[in-house]
């Protein structure tokens, strides 16, 4: 029975001194440890030896915790054990902390895998891809083969999304941020989200007056918003309601270290409510971890919300969520406020009609698969393509060459030489080239090659003829002659 315990204990366990005196110790059990635990720790002990180790026990009020223990033997004159000293240290923050970079740890070897599979997955999506729509624009609805195509376009496109999706967990994919007043783009995705949570759930939004501006990439926040929407939806089955609500705030010292360490600073906050089914702590634990469901077999793909995390990160926000069995889930996501505002430029659009022309565009490219399909694309809408499968292949080309091309296309991430140090050669000689580079590598190795600095001309692959087409038109046409560019959108559904 305890016959002692210091002010320290009852500080951390909520029993006063008197509660516990002539109690068993088991009064703090948790019944997170099986039997086992508890029986080596009494043989132990029992034995003369000392044990160490950790509890998770109970506090008065119910709440779990963290301890590190050092449990020995006291003996009497004659070498009896007669009592038991328990020294116990309180370790719930650093168990927290441990946890946290454990995430993180896992996340970023997550990211890791990720971006090595994306270079050659989106190679080879782009080659399938691109084939697929061409062979679907010589057929029409009805003849053979034309409705099994759809079904393989729709399948490259999916699997372009999942390769996304894993990029976007793992902090990698390619952002084209803006500053954005968040209530602007919700109420743009409002009516999408009514039709999207069905009848039978009530959309609420509350939006604040004079929200502060964000920098983020509109597409992306978009999907953030879709996909908690559509996770709401599915833990409300029989109906319910959805509240979306946003409002500035300011985050303290105290509140920022309870957030996981996130800086103090203003911040929008984005709340997405439902009055769901919630979630225990041990799925709220693994919810963000990518391909972790609690849905059916079949039924999504399990990157929904490691997708939504990813995005809110990469960002540079922070996102938190609170969820109980039968009370809903609540996610909050703050977005850093961005401090100066700047006015952005209007993105170009090309007309569908004018994506044709008859230039000379040089085709820089190692994979030779990716490589005959883009001249395909070109030379089916009157491009005179010269394609060449390395920097220093190019380079041999040119000197031959008594006029420039028109237009270099070429890979950035390449042997022996990058596209851009390919594009600083070149244009020792010919200052005017335009230039579109092009690359599957997630953001972190694109990054490190200076190709997405602003007014310079950038694609994603996969891409689709489209996209591509569009792109070489706004290039070709702007207006100075190698001019600084605006970036332009790229089709979400081909990226």
């Amino acid at each position: 029975d305890i016959e002692y315990v210091n002010p320290t204990f009852t500080q951390i366990t909520g029993y006063a001194q008197e509660e516990v005196l002539g109690k068993n110790p088991r009064i703090l059990k948790s019944g997170k440890h099986p039997p086992e635990f508890y029986r080596n720790l009494w043989e132990t002990i029992t034995s003369g030896s000392i044990w160490h180790g950790e509890f998770v026990n109970r506090k008065k009020n119910g709440e779990l915790y963290h301890e590190q223990a050092t449990i020995g033997p006291v003996r009497d004159s004659s070498g009896e054990i007669t009592h038991f000293i328990g020294l116990k240290l309180d370790i719930t923050d650093r168990k927290k902390l441990e946890e946290q970079l454990f995430q993180m740890q896992r996340v970023e070897a997550l990211g890791r895998l990720a971006g090595g599979i994306a270079h050659d997955f989106n190679n080879l999506l782009t080659v399938i891809n691109g084939y697929v729509d061409i062979m679907l624009r010589e057929l029409r609805e009805g003849e053979r083969f034309f409705e099994e195509l759809v079904e393989v376009r729709d399948a490259g496109r999916r699997a372009a999304s999942l390769t996304r999706q894993l990029l976007a967990f793992g902090r990698k994919q390619i952002l084209k941020p803006k500053s954005l007043n968040l209530n602007l783009l919700i109420q743009d995705l409002s009516r999408m989200l009514r039709r999207l949570i069905g009848e039978d759930v009530e959309l609420v939004i509350r939006l604040a007056p004079d929200l502060l501006p964000v920098k983020v990439d509109p597409a992306q926040l978009e999907q953030v918003i879709i996909n908690l929407a559509i996770n709401a939806r599915d833990a409300m089955p029989n109906g319910g309601r959805l509240v979306i609500q946003t409002e500035n705030v300011h985050v303290d010292g105290e509140f920022a270290a309870f957030g996981g360490g996130s800086p103090t600073g203003d911040y929008v906050l984005m709340t997405v409510s439902d009055t769901g089914t919630g979630m225990d702590e041990e799925t709220r634990s693994h919810i963000f971890e990518p391909f972790f469901t609690t849905k059916k077999s079949g039924v999504g793909t399990g990157l929904g919300l490691s997708t939504v995390y990813g995005i809110v990160k990469q960002s540079g926000g922070y996102i938190w969520v609170d969820s109980e069995p039968g009370r809903g889930t609540t996610f909050k996501i703050y977005l850093p406020v961005l401090e100066s505002p700047a006015s952005g430029g209007l993105e170009q659009k090309t007309e569908p009609g004018a994506l044709r022309g008859e230039e000379v565009v040089l085709v820089v490219e190692d994979s030779e698969s990716v490589r005959s399909i883009v001249c395909r694309m070109l030379g089916r809408c009157g491009y005179r393509p010269r394609a060449v499968s390395s920097p220093e292949e190019a380079l041999k080309l040119v000197e031959s060459l008594d006029t420039p091309p028109d237009l270099l296309l070429t890979d950035v991430i390449m042997p022996g030489m990058s596209g851009r140090e390919l594009v600083q050669k070149l244009k020792q000689h010919w200052p005017r080239l335009r230039v579109i580079f092009m690359s599957g590598y997630p953001q972190e190795a694109v990054s490190k090659q200076g190709v997405l600095e602003p007014g310079l001309a950038f694609i994603q692959k996969p891409f689709t003829p489209q996209v591509l087409l569009q792109k070489i038109r706004e290039v070709l046409d702007s207006r100075e002659e190698g001019g600084p560019l605006q970036s332009v959108s790229q089709d979400r559904d081909a990226l």
